[in-house]
């Protein structure tokens, strides 16, 4: 099924339905599905969130949390996997990106497959730092 260039309307509206932001977030089996309320907070809390819709339906996710001046964080980043590799993740990468143009420091944590598609985003690893974090969640255990 190939879309139509304008099929994917993009927005930053922050009213979204939260089963429509959970089916999002448990499709790619991210954990924060797990505590609804924190992560419509969250996302409600972000300095940027863009969203991607199919008429109704939210396709795809983006959020930023920045200081405003000099470092931006891309804490996540989501496509329901049936509309994965269309481009969508790319657009909602470049308007997040776009916001912060010229800001010192853009940041992001990637593993598995979405090492690759930051990396095409202009993202690279930092110098021969280590990722270190608590972290509550399972979804991202050493296993993978």
């Amino acid at each position: 099924m190939k879309l139509e260039p304008n099929a994917i309307q993009y927005s930053e509206r922050r009213k979204l339905p939260l089963e429509s932001v959970l089916a999002l977030y448990r499709a790619n089996k991210w954990s924060s599905a797990q505590k609804p309320e924190l992560l419509r907070k969250a996302l409600l809390a972000s300095d940027s969130l863009v969203t991607a819709w199919d008429g109704t339906r939210l396709i795809g996710l983006g959020n930023a949390i920045s200081d405003g001046y000099l470092v931006v964080y891309y804490p996540h980043l989501l496509v329901l996997p049936d509309y994965q590799g269309r481009g969508i993740g790319t657009e909602l990468m470049s308007r997040l990106m776009a916001r912060y143009e010229g800001f010192h420091q853009h940041m992001v944590v990637a593993d598995g497959g979405a090492v690759d598609f930051y990396r095409k985003c202009g993202f690279e690893r930092a110098g021969k730092t280590e990722p270190m974090w608590i972290y509550a969640g399972h979804d991202h255990s050493i296993s993978h």
